[in-house]
């Protein structure tokens, strides 16, 4: 895997690399919770809860199919991206750079002075476009823990810290060092959450 960065002629490459970054952080950066809260009459989900636009939040309105949309399209913007880079360019530097910029502008988009969502499906996405078997096993891992312990935030944190092993284990170490740091951005991301779970103060999944 780390093979495919010899391969990179960096001086010629990296207006490229460039590219794909900026391109996917557009991308990411679509706040589809923010929309589909507005087009379900729920108004701006910022004002709602956490105040976070992604689907968990989304849900505390109430609103079950624009919840479902956000998480789907979250998800999806960040697998169009990957695939799209992976497609284009073939070396896997490039759905990594991509996935990485997806992720950034997801959780950083220029449209809401930065604030944007938590990253979570816009992992389950990135991992899914990187190898869809342990994307697959990143999902189960999420749904086996909030099934558990019906919280959301936990499960999210629980799939972000397995993932890089997941792919360590499938021998997938480039993959692995980027999902590493999207845990880290997780985790920070989710830095609220942690608090509140110290204090069983978390609330379960569902709770307005």
């Amino acid at each position: 895997m780390l093979d495919s960065l010899a391969l990179v002629q960096w001086t010629t490459a990296w207006p490229y690399l460039l590219a794909t970054f900026i391109a996917s952080y557009f991308l990411g950066s679509i706040p589809f919770g923010l929309i589909f809260g507005w087009l379900s009459g729920a108004g701006d989900i910022r004002k709602i809860g956490s105040g976070n636009i992604g689907a968990t939040n989304v849900l505390r309105s109430g609103k079950r199919w624009a919840a479902a949309a956000t998480l789907f399209a979250d998800a999806g913007k960040a697998l169009l991206a990957v695939t799209l880079a992976e497609v284009w360019f073939g070396l896997d530097v490039f759905p990594v750079i991509a996935g990485f910029g997806a992720f950034i502008g997801h959780l950083y988009p220029v449209w809401l002075n930065f604030k944007g969502g938590k990253g979570v499906a816009s992992f389950i996405g990135i991992t899914i476009g990187l190898n869809w078997v342990i994307g697959l096993v990143t999902c189960l891992t999420w749904l086996g823990t909030a099934r558990w312990f019906r919280m959301s935030s936990l499960a999210a944190l629980v799939a972000a810290a397995m993932t890089p092993v997941y792919f360590a284990l499938a021998g997938e170490n480039l993959f692995a060092v980027l999902t590493v740091v999207l845990a880290v951005l997780i985790f920070y991301s989710h830095r609220a959450n942690l608090q509140r779970l110290r204090h069983g103060e978390e609330p379960k999944i569902g709770r307005r």
